[in-house]
C-alpha cells in the first residue's frame, strides 16, 4: 500500500517571535501581542510568557495577573503577512500541494519528491533550516502519512522540533494521546467525552461507531477514523475562504443587556483581528448565541456594502444581539462570523473561527 507523505509545518509562537526578532530588547522576555487595555485580548504569547500560563485569546487582565512582567506589543499584521509569504515561497520549492491553515501553519503533500531529496523527513528538515536562515524564526514540523497525525506530530516536540510518525506507528501514537489534543475536539466535546470515560485515543478507539454516533452525531465518523489513525483527507491547495470569525465561551452565564454587550466587545476584537489577518471582505454578519442549556441560535444581517471596519462589526453585532433581548435564559457563548466573502488573500483557510 502506498501512503501519502504529509508534512505539517507550524511556526513557533509566530507573532511574538517576529516581535522578538525585530526588537532585541524583547528577547528572553515574556511578550504578548495584543492590547493591555481592560478589555484587551492576547493575540499571541511568547514561550517565556507561556511559562506563566499566558495563552492566546486570554483576557489581557488575566494574563497580567499571571505574569506582571508581561510586555504587550501591538500586532503588525502587515509584517506577519510578509513573513508568511516568505515561508510559503520556501514551501513552493518542494511541492505545489500546499494547504495553509493560517499565516503560521500549513500542510504540505510531498509524496512526489520533486527535488529528489529522498524522504519526507529530509524535506521537512531542509524546510525548517531554510525558514530559520531566511526569516530568523524557528518552525516545528510533523511528518506522517496523513493530515491528522502530521498535525498532532508537529506539536509533539515544540518549539523548534521535528516529529516523524510512520504508518506502523500511527495507531499506537494516537492511542496514547489525550483526546483533548485531537483536532476537532474542543473543550465542550472533551468534557463530554470525559464524562463518558473517553480520555485517550485508546478509549475512543474502543467505542463502536454506533455508540459514538448516538453521542456525537455527524462528528462520530471523524472521531472513529481518527482514533484508528485513519484520515483520507487530501491536502487541498485551492481551499477557498468561506467565513471568518470568532467566538467566546464565558466563565459564567450572562443575561443582562449591559453584561452581554460588554462580553460581545472582545468577540468583536477577536473577529476583526481575524478579518484583517485574512484580508477578507464580506456583507453578511452572523451572531451565534449558545444558551445555558446548550441550545444554539443564530441571527444574520446582510448589508448592501461590505463590512469594512471594526466599528461596522461592532454596530452590526450589537444590533443583532439587542434584537434577541431579553434572553430566555443565561448565555454561555457569543460568536460573530463574517461571510458572503468577496475577496481574500489566496490560500487562506476555508473557515477561520477562533474559540477565545
Amino acid at each position: 500500500m502506498t501512503h501519502r507523505r504529509i508534512i505539517h509545518v507550524d511556526m513557533d509562537a509566530f507573532y511574538a517571535s517576529v516581535e522578538q526578532r525585530d526588537d532585541p530588547g524583547l528577547r528572553g522576555r515574556p511578550v504578548a501581542v495584543g492590547s493591555a487595555q481592560a478589555r484587551g485580548v492576547v493575540a499571541a504569547a511568547s514561550y517565556e510568557a507561556r511559562a506563566f500560563g499566558v495563552r492566546s485569546a486570554m483576557a489581557s487582565v488575566t494574563a497580567l495577573r499571571r505574569c506582571p512582567a508581561l510586555v504587550f506589543v501591538p500586532p503588525r499584521f502587515d509584517v506577519y503577512r510578509a513573513v508568511s509569504l516568505q515561508i510559503r515561497a520556501i514551501f513552493a520549492d518542494y511541492t505545489d500541494l500546499i494547504e495553509p491553515l493560517s499565516l503560521d501553519e500549513a500542510y504540505l503533500d510531498v509524496t512526489e519528491d520533486r527535488r529528489g531529496i529522498g524522504s519526507a523527513t529530509a524535506i521537512a528538515t531542509e524546510i525548517r533550516a531554510r525558514i530559520r536562515e531566511t526569516t530568523g524564526l524557528t518552525a516545528s514540523a510533523g511528518v506522517s502519512y496523513n493530515k491528522f497525525i502530521a498535525k498532532l506530530a508537529s506539536d509533539q516536540n515544540k518549539p523548534d522540533g521535528l516529529c516523524v510518525i510512520k504508518p506502523a506507528q500511527g495507531p499506537a501514537f494516537v492511542a496514547a494521546l489525550p483526546v483533548k489534543r485531537f483536532h476537532g475536539v474542543g473543550p465542550v466535546t472533551a468534557a463530554k467525552m470525559a464524562r463518558l470515560g473517553i480520555l485517550t485515543g485508546a478509549d475512543l478507539r474502543d467505542r463502536d461507531l454506533d455508540q459514538l454516533t448516538r453521542q456525537f452525531g455527524s462528528s462520530a465518523g471523524y472521531f472513529h477514523r481518527a482514533a484508528h489513525g485513519h484520515d483520507d483527507r487530501p491536502v487541498r491547495s485551492d481551499r477557498p475562504l468561506k467565513s471568518v470569525g470568532a467566538e467566546r465561551t464565558f466563565d459564567r452565564d450572562l443575561a443582562s443587556e449591559p453584561d452581554l454587550l460588554a462580553a460581545l466587545d472582545p468577540v468583536v476584537d477577536a473577529a476583526w483581528r481575524r478579518i484583517e489577518r485574512s484580508s477578507a471582505t464580506g456583507r453578511t454578519l452572523t451572531l451565534k448565541v449558545k444558551f445555558a442549556d446548550f441550545r444554539i441560535i443564530s441571527r444574520s444581517m446582510t448589508r448592501t456594502t461590505p463590512i469594512a471596519s471594526r466599528d461596522d462589526v461592532a454596530s452590526a453585532g450589537a444590533m443583532l444581539l439587542r434584537a434577541l433581548l431579553p434572553v430566555p435564559m443565561g448565555v454561555r457563548l457569543l460568536g460573530l462570523t463574517l461571510s458572503g466573502l468577496g475577496t481574500a488573500t489566496p490560500g487562506e483557510p476555508a473557515d477561520l473561527a477562533l474559540d477565545i
